[in-house]
């Protein structure tokens, strides 16, 4: 609930809250939503890009969460459970959105005059970025400006960490059509950040 003061400390790792949800301990729930909540909303958010599907997304991501625990088998991590269960309703949210619209065709309709000047070398890797403090906030606004079908399939590569026949499968797309689309994500990525990290051309280099 909101506002509500609960410690979180009360359950030392993830395996002792699993053990409270399991045993329906009162707090248990309050500290699942407080200690998962933020980084399930900016997942959604990443995918969606409405703060209020977003919101819609947590709601049921921990919904649908407690509705599943008992068959929860601890084969990966309560968080990354957690995870693929919002990934898994920000996309069905996007099918919904725009079901008349393919997937697999937008990402390869953007101009090619688009696309960064290629003697441009990023200084800093994309899919790195997002762990450092800062970078993690002008990265997440930049992930937030591509078209929907490049922030999909970035934000499950490289945020939400799924290999490419994973994402593909999330997406009902080819192999070949995730790795054109991140590819082009990258790049867009690229020119977005190039003001705030500082680029070098490959003469520079030699």
């Amino acid at each position: 609930m909101p506002g509500l003061i609960i410690n979180l400390s009360i359950y030392a790792d993830e395996a002792a809250l699993l053990a409270g949800l399991r045993r329906h301990d009162p707090d248990a729930c309050t500290c699942l939503v407080k200690r998962f909540a933020p980084l399930v909303y900016a997942r959604a958010l990443r995918l969606v890009g409405d703060p209020d599907d977003a919101e819609g997304v947590l709601q049921t991501t921990f919904i649908k969460t407690c509705d599943a625990l008992p068959n929860f088998d601890g084969a990966s991590s309560l968080g990354t459970w957690i995870y693929r269960i919002a990934t898994n309703e920000g996309l069905m949210l996007l099918r919904q959105r725009r079901p008349q619209v393919a997937l697999d065709v937008v990402a390869e309709l953007l101009p090619a005059d688009e696309l960064p000047h290629p003697n441009r070398s990023w200084t800093i890797d994309p899919g790195r970025a997002v762990l450092n403090g800062e970078l993690r906030d002008q990265l997440a606004q930049a992930i937030a400006a591509l078209p929907e079908p490049l922030r999909v399939v970035v934000t499950l590569r490289d945020i939400a960490e799924l290999s490419t026949e994973e994402t593909a499968a999330q997406l009902g797309i080819t192999p070949g059509a995730v790795k054109v689309r991140l590819h082009r994500a990258r790049l867009r990525l690229r020119d977005l950040l190039a003001d705030y990290l500082g680029f070098v051309t490959e003469d520079d280099d030699d």
